[in-house]
């Protein structure tokens, strides 16, 4: 899947993708078809960068409610004849989401198209487990022909089978269809039932990696044969090094942290940074220095794990380096430095936004260190990061650090939070935004009542408002 472009901050599109308050906002005051079709366009092309982690489908939902939006371009997109030749589940899996909340919200017409597409549609199971949420047994009762059908009734049929009722997310559908009297149906599923247990305990009995006995070398091959596949096995074998490794095997685990292969030089590294071993900070700096790209990127990794007074001394000294362990030093500090690294945290913070824009991964750290170490003048560059940035997830932590930083968060930004597409974000906004504003205290009642809405975040509401009471 391509990243998706997102247009600019300051349009309803762009607002939207976000996932921003001010989206819903914007909408519910621009003209509707405007705001529907920036809607559907949301809906139908995922604009997350990781759609498996940030939330989009409950705010697009409660918008398409607000607007009173129809779902004909969602259905000409499930039923698309790219359903057929696009199977990434990607595809379809937000209009899906949304789909199931609307059903939650009492719409027929999203519980019907759920219905069809688990029926007939390609990412079938998806539909199935948002209906497994909302469905009453009647209706899953009567897909279960259709799903099964998707199965020869052949060895290999009846294999996938299996494998698809012990991996399902939700499990409520195939033991309604475990008890169908028919033999093509109970029969069927009761059957991949109890192979899929039997898989389970096929693969617990037969564990693949090290074993008991094995040496300090056999450890530094097992995580140098999966650098061969592909695999990064470093981090399970050096903990494996820490069952086997005793103090006399030190020095062979310290030459090969200075110069063996990838394999072994990276769990060599991640062991010593994890035992405080007085050697790794320099070992760590010359495998930065002198190593691959799979070796340094292991050494940055380890190092930033370490919680030492000398690591976190050592981050003092490498945080104006131009490199990633430079950029690993401010990470360091914005988490375990004090007061007196205000100045290197906030630096750091500038220079990943000047040099790798609203959406450096490095900024998620050096966000909540900025909060957490309350830098007050780090205000102006939160502000302009939770208004460019894509992710909804930095986003979330940009408003946290703004609500210790910035005294104008709680009636700013905190408001337009109330409507975020991100629960943690909009949990923030309940405890902070002021209540003076008549729109603030209808959307925490909204809140408050909504059976969809996070039990954190109706806490938080609760602890604001009471049932008959304006504001508290």
């Amino acid at each position: 899947m391509f990243d998706p472009v997102i247009a600019p901050s300051g349009t309803l599109l762009g607002l939207l993708q976000r996932g921003r308050g001010d989206g819903t906002l914007h909408a519910l005051t621009a003209p509707r078809a405007e705001a529907l079709a920036a809607l559907n366009h949301c809906v139908l092309r995922d604009p997350r960068h990781d759609w498996q982690v940030e939330n989009r489908s409950l705010y697009y939902a409660r918008l398409f409610l607000d607007l009173s939006g129809e779902l004909d371009e969602i259905e000409r997109h499930l039923f698309d004849a790219e359903d057929v030749l696009d199977t990434c589940e990607s595809r379809t899996g937000l209009a899906l989401a949304v789909l199931g909340h609307l059903a939650s919200y009492g719409r027929r017409d999203a519980l019907e198209l759920l219905r069809r597409y688990a029926a007939s549609g390609t990412n079938w199971a998806w539909a199935l487990d948002e209906l497994a949420l909302r469905d009453d047994d009647a209706g899953l009762r009567a897909l279960a022909a259709p799903v099964l059908a998707r199965f020869p009734a052949d060895a290999e049929g009846e294999a996938e089978l299996a494998a698809t009722v012990r991996d399902a997310f939700e499990p409520r559908p195939w033991r309604l269809w475990a008890d169908d009297p028919r033999e093509s149906i109970g029969t069927r599923v009761r059957a991949a039932q109890e192979q899929g247990s039997f898989d389970r305990w096929q693969r617990q009995m037969r564990p693949s990696g090290p074993r008991p006995g094995w040496s300090v070398q056999a450890v530094f091959e097992w995580a140098q044969q999966g650098i061969d596949r592909g695999a990064a096995l470093h981090v399970p074998a050096a903990r494996c090094l820490t069952a086997v490794a005793g103090p006399e095997d030190r020095p062979e685990i310290v030459e090969a942290a200075r110069g063996g292969g990838d394999g072994a030089r990276c769990t060599a590294l991640r062991y010593l940074a994890d035992s405080n071993d007085p050697d790794a900070l320099d070992l760590i700096a010359g495998a930065v220095a002198d190593g691959s790209t799979t070796v340094a990127e292991a050494a940055v990794d380890a190092f930033e794990r370490m919680r030492s007074v000398a690591a976190v001394d050592r981050a003092r000294g490498w945080a104006h380096r131009p490199d990633t362990l430079g950029a690993a030093s401010g990470r360091m500090l914005a988490c375990r430095g004090g007061a007196q690294d205000s100045e290197l945290v906030l630096g750091a913070l500038r220079e990943a936004v000047r040099g790798e824009g609203p959406d450096a991964p490095t900024l998620w750290t050096l966000v909540d260190g900025t909060g957490r170490l309350g830098i007050a003048c780090a205000a102006p560059v939160l502000r302009h990061i939770y208004r460019e940035t894509a992710s909804s997830h930095l986003r979330g932590r940009a408003a946290r650090a703004l609500a210790t930083t910035d005294p104008s968060f709680a009636a700013g930004f905190a408001v337009e939070c109330l409507w975020d597409c991100e629960e943690t974000t909009r949990e923030v906004a309940a405890r902070h935004a002021e209540t003076g504003d008549a729109r603030v205290v209808d959307q925490l009642r909204r809140l408050a009542a909504d059976p969809a809405e996070e039990a954190d975040v109706q806490t938080a509401v609760r602890s604001r408002i009471g049932p008959d009471m304006p504001a508290v």
